[in-house]
């Protein structure tokens, strides 16, 4: 049978990495790195449950129906992969209904336009409303102009979303979706609009949260396709005056109990210790949540289940946890963090697959700068499945970013994001979008990060001290 040179060169880096130890404890430890990656990159396992997940269950909404739905699914995949403990976790979540959103520009130029309600946002009134819109380039730029410019307006951030592998441009750009409906409001608009927070080119809109702010009015916020934006202003070039009808019928329905999802293979030694790997349940109600976050989901869980299976258990408990309510601010990975305050002392590292599912090419940490060089030399071995070593400063993913907060030592395995925002929080979020292979590639990296730290003497806290801006 021929080798694959993937195959092969993890063969080369473990020789390698055998020829320079001599700790028989830390060679055995590489050894069943090399296995896991290997067994992972030949197991279809990962692909089979995102496909369960957005097939048998599809979008889950925190607080709908299918909300709970997932939460079973999860509770039953969990425990016939043979996690030793299974069990959940309450979490009170807010309640949004989407309903439907539409708008039109009803002159000088009438044409229809593809909108989406922003998550948390208010509806129009049921006749809609209809005004000119004020267009502005950045949030920075609509935070400088006057109220007189903006009174009685709809509000257009036009901030366009640039594409890179690190998906940075999100963070870029994303202010004008979370912040823009208070900015616009404090100056009087009557609503607002945004370009996608997106790079791609299709007419379909990008959903996402938004925020109000005690005392500022509440005024409906809607995203538009990124051709829709690039209509609206090639319209107002044209002409200034250009006015535009929103009809949206979003409802706030409260709190309900949704549920962190947690499975555990318990250590052989050091029970009590915890190497927590996460993702998160929920998705928007538009796609399938198939890259975001149904690949998490699939990527950890087939992960410690690898680890599972192994001959003998890791020093150290690997905790999965599918959190909940991610979408709509972190509320499962904040409740978890309260919950087990008292036990994050003895988490050991931490991190999250919240990235889609593209190859994880680097992996950066978060622990005391004098374990720094010594953490990458134990992970090593995972520059064979394409992961280099990286820096020390990482923020573990959504769901454990406040977890550094608390002393917790994080990792990020950082994934090639260069097509994520094509498709992330819009209706195009589906299972064709994952690549098997890189999905396995995936699992690989994440058993093997997983079977190492919960198998590592090196002391990693204190943490660095944060920077200050």
């Amino acid at each position: 049978m021929k080798s694959s040179p993937l195959i092969l060169l993890s063969s080369i880096i473990f020789a390698a990495i055998i020829g320079c130890q001599h700790t028989p404890t830390t060679d055995r430890n590489q050894g069943v790195s090399a296995q896991l990656q290997q067994k992972a990159l030949s197991s279809p396992l990962a692909y089979d449950i995102v496909e369960s997940l957005t097939v048998e269950v599809g979008p889950r909404l925190p607080g709908s129906a299918q909300d709970l739905i997932a939460v079973q699914w999860a509770e039953e995949k969990l425990s016939n992969l043979g996690f030793d403990k299974v069990y959940k976790e309450p979490v009170q979540v807010p309640v949004w209904l989407r309903g439907e959103a539409k708008a039109a520009v009803v002159s000088p130029y009438p044409q229809p336009i593809v909108i989406t309600a922003l998550g948390g946002s208010v509806g129009t009134p049921e006749q809609g409303i209809s005004a000119p819109i004020i267009r502005f380039a950045t949030l920075a730029e609509l935070k400088q102009a006057t109220p007189d410019d903006v009174a009685g307006k709809i509000v257009f951030i036009d901030h366009i979303t640039p594409r890179f592998k690190t998906g940075k441009g999100y963070g870029i750009t994303v202010g004008g979706r979370s912040k823009g409906a208070v900015a616009a409001a404090e100056k009087g608009a009557i609503a607002i609009v945004i370009r996608s927070i997106g790079t791609d080119h299709d007419r379909m809109a990008h959903t996402g949260m938004m925020r109000y702010q005690d005392g500022i009015p509440k005024i409906p916020a809607a995203a538009m396709s990124n051709p829709d934006a690039d209509l609206l202003t090639l319209m107002l070039k044209r002409n200034p005056d250009v006015v535009l009808n929103l009809n949206m019928s979003p409802q706030n329905k409260g709190y309900a109990t949704s549920y962190n999802v947690i499975g555990e293979v318990t250590g052989s030694s050091k029970p009590d210790e915890i190497v927590l790997i996460g993702a998160h349940l929920d998705s928007w109600d538009e796609g399938t949540g198939a890259i975001d976050d149904g690949a998490g989901v699939a990527i950890v869980t087939a992960a410690g289940h690898l680890i599972s299976q192994l001959p003998q258990k890791p020093a150290r408990t690997i905790r999965v946890v599918l959190y909940a309510a991610e979408e709509v601010g972190l509320v499962g990975g904040k409740t978890y963090a309260k919950a087990h305050q008292a036990e994050l002392s003895n988490h050991y590292i931490a991190a999250e697959s919240d990235f889609g599912a593209g190859p994880i090419y680097q992996i950066d940490f978060k622990v005391a700068d004098d374990a720094f060089k010594d953490i990458q030399t134990l992970t090593a071995s995972m520059a064979a499945n394409g992961v280099a070593a990286g820096t020390n400063t990482a923020s573990g993913g959504p769901d454990v970013s406040m977890l550094p907060s608390y002393g917790v030592p994080v990792a990020s395995l950082r994934q090639d994001g260069t097509d994520y925002f094509d498709y992330h929080h819009t209706p195009n979020d589906t299972l064709d979008k994952i690549d098997p292979k890189a999905l396995a590639q995936n699992v690989a990296a994440y058993a093997q990060f997983a079977y190492l730290m919960a198998q590592s003497n090196i002391e990693l806290r204190p943490l660095p001290k944060p920077e200050t801006d």
